[in-house]
């Protein structure tokens, strides 16, 4: 826990002896049954954010918490609202706010894995998912609403009988991401329907304008918990680039696989085209590779998620959709394979690995193209990042092998397409436009390919 140490120089209000930091999550208040669920699920300390928010989210103040990724936002916000259902039961308790469905999705497990011994329902309102199966949900009335924006205000409008007026808690997870997207109408309708006198818990790893403007919009003289103010990347990461002509990507990307190989990996691209065309020419080539992105349909989703976290797959292939919040303990290797417009995605991409104190390695590759950005992403992490060590002949003995599975990956990427529209497959019309304009776009490049 060195990285504590900085946070000492700030002048503390009351010149007291300097107390003990709390090792455990009794100290900090939280009731013996949900100190025992913390122990269940191996949460022995508590992490900083943790130390920081929960004393005082038990005290009934509003929150704002700035953390990075990785750091425990979930279980400061679970435990506080957790421990007060327990003191007053009451169904459509508390509502969690996140930008997107799978880290909806795992909030609410983390919520019944801490309620589980005190019965604690959860619903997970997203789009992607039936309505009605989450209409039936709803008039259940669970005791915690994990949802996105937009799916709820649908639900709002639309489901009779259902509303927010007895609301106790709000957390907004993620506030950046949300109001990001462009949530910020949604947003504004549900805090017009909940209820005035609650608790808000507002996280974000980076503060915006925007954050700020919905700070005073929605939260009354709240305290706030700041871990890193700066933007940092865990200490226990090895950070790498290499400098690459973007026409040999895949090929150094295959020669990087085969470098690190027994590492599980988790590659990311900028688009969900460039995912799904890397991924196929990476199962060309005998790599278990399975891809993550918004233009798959939630099923999907989700299940390629589980296969990586069953270890069933080494290789997970993502868009930004999975760069923040999913906590999935074993990435060996983070590679930025399309390297990142926006330099705080940066941070985001490689805190999935080396997380909890694990160690970790990410490699960004940098083309001719790319140089100006990843200048950004050093000045804005504070430090000029080694290269990562290579055998150039190597790479360049793999580049025939490479541009036959392209070919391939190519073909694959068109029949796909074709079947999608002749199966006119509603889950994923999105992803068959994308194709169909990748293919049409093709055609006329064939000459130059």
């Amino acid at each position: 826990m060195a990285a504590g140490e900085e946070e000492g120089s700030a002048a503390e209000p009351e010149q007291e002896p300097a107390a003990e930091e709390p090792q455990s999550f009794k100290d900090l208040g939280v009731t013996d049954v949900l100190c025992e669920a913390c122990d269940q699920l191996g949460w022995k300390v508590p992490t900083k954010i943790q130390i920081e928010a929960i004393p005082v989210a038990l005290q009934g103040r509003d929150i704002i918490g700035l953390a990075e990724t990785g750091s425990g936002k979930t279980g400061a916000f679970a435990l506080p609202i957790l421990q007060a259902l327990l003191e007053t039961p009451q169904r459509l308790f508390a509502l969690v706010l996140t930008p997107t469905r799978e880290l909806a999705f795992q909030i609410s497990e983390q919520f019944e894995a801490l309620g589980s011994s005190i019965g604690v329902q959860s619903a997970v309102i997203v789009g992607g998912i039936d309505t009605m199966s989450q209409s039936l949900a709803l008039a259940k009335k669970p005791h915690v609403i994990i949802a996105t924006p937009g799916r709820l205000v649908d639900h709002l409008e639309n489901t009779k009988g259902f509303n927010l007026r007895a609301l106790k808690f709000l957390v907004m997870d993620e506030a950046d991401r949300i109001l990001n997207m462009d949530f910020e109408t949604e947003v504004d309708k549900i805090l017009k329907v909940i209820p005035r006198d609650r608790k808000t818990f507002l996280f974000s790893a980076t503060m915006t304008k925007k954050v700020q403007k919905l700070q005073r919009a929605a939260l009354k003289n709240p305290v706030k918990c700041a871990v890193s103010s700066k933007y940092q990347t865990v200490e226990k990461l090895q950070q790498y680039y290499i400098f690459i002509p973007s026409k040999f990507k895949d090929s150094y990307l295959v020669y990087i696989l085969n470098e690190l190989a027994g590492n599980s990996f988790m590659i990311f691209c900028s688009t969900c085209n460039n995912t799904q065309r890397t991924a196929l020419l990476l199962r060309n080539l005998g790599f278990t590779a399975i891809p993550l992105h918004g233009q798959m349909s939630q099923n999907k989703r989700l299940g390629s998620l589980n296969k990586f976290k069953a270890k069933a797959r080494s290789i997970l292939l993502a868009t930004d959709v999975a760069s923040r919040g999913l906590d999935i303990p074993h990435v060996d290797v983070v590679i930025n394979f399309d390297i990142p417009t926006h330099s705080k995605d940066y941070i985001h991409r490689v805190g999935r690995t080396a997380r909890a104190g694990r160690s970790g390695k990410s490699i960004t590759f940098v083309t001719q193209y790319d140089v100006e950005l990843f200048q950004r992403i050093e000045h804005l992490i504070g430090k000029k990042l080694p290269a990562f060590p290579m055998q150039e002949e190597e790479v360049m003995m793999l580049t025939e092998r490479v541009a036959e599975a392209q070919r391939f990956a190519r073909m694959e990427l068109r029949e796909q397409g074709e079947k999608k529209r002749s199966r006119n497959d509603d889950d994923d019309t999105e992803e068959a436009i994308g194709v169909r304009n990748k293919v049409a776009g093709g055609k006329k490049k064939k000459r130059k390919a």
